[in-house]
């Protein structure tokens, strides 16, 4: 069954993004968001790591082969698990956990293998080969997204939304550095209200 809860890209970059694919993650009750393949495909249309055609591709492959789907599904939720430890290490100014940075280091290396060179008008870029006929494809440029983020020189500016519920990941790119929330409509809101309520009772 389908989800019912949309995606959300308040990540400011795509493998923050994927890592908020479980709502109210730290709650006692934390919801998935990648409920089936097809969510993952959903997910990556949306969040532009896929074209619309390959995922129609990949979605006519996992009804083909709906066991490789699961296990493709299962290997991007632990992707997701790793990233988000990672990177909340990164946000809570902690060192990184060596088994998290390993298995980031072999997706990224798998990633790394589908990945040509080619010339194009502008000079030399590097593309996906055959993304379609590979049931895991979405999950190469969210490996090369946080590779790239770690190395990037940015990661003071990775944050986790003060909720004590969301603990979503974002890249804080405000003008000041100083943004708190995944999402001020949603949990900065909240937690005003929350603070309205405290001093009224």
């Amino acid at each position: 069954m389908v989800s019912p809860l949309p995606f959300e890209f308040t990540g400011g970059n795509s493998c923050l993004d994927f890592a908020n694919t479980v709502d109210d993650r730290g709650s006692d009750h934390p919801q998935e968001r990648l409920t089936e393949y097809a969510r993952l495909v959903q997910w990556g249309s949306e969040a532009g790591v896929i074209t619309g055609q390959v995922a129609e591709r990949l979605r006519r492959l996992a009804t083909a082969a709906p066991g490789q789907a699961a296990g493709a599904l299962r290997k991007a939720i632990r992707l997701r698990e790793t990233i988000f430890e990672v990177f909340s290490a990164v946000a809570q100014r902690r060192t990184i956990p060596a088994q998290a940075l390993a298995a980031l280091n072999e997706s990224a290396r798998q990633a790394a293998e589908h990945a040509q060179l080619v010339q194009t008008n502008r000079g030399v870029a590097s593309e996906w080969v055959d993304p379609e006929r590979h049931l895991d494809a979405m999950l190469w440029p969210v490996s090369r997204a946080a590779t790239e983020l770690l190395l990037g020189g940015e990661l003071d500016y990775v944050r986790q939304c003060a909720s004590e519920t969301c603990a979503w990941l974002f890249h804080d790119q405000s003008k000041n550095h100083r943004r708190r929330w995944c999402d001020m409509k949603v949990c900065g809101n909240r937690d005003k209200a929350r603070r309205y309520y405290e001093r009224r009772h």
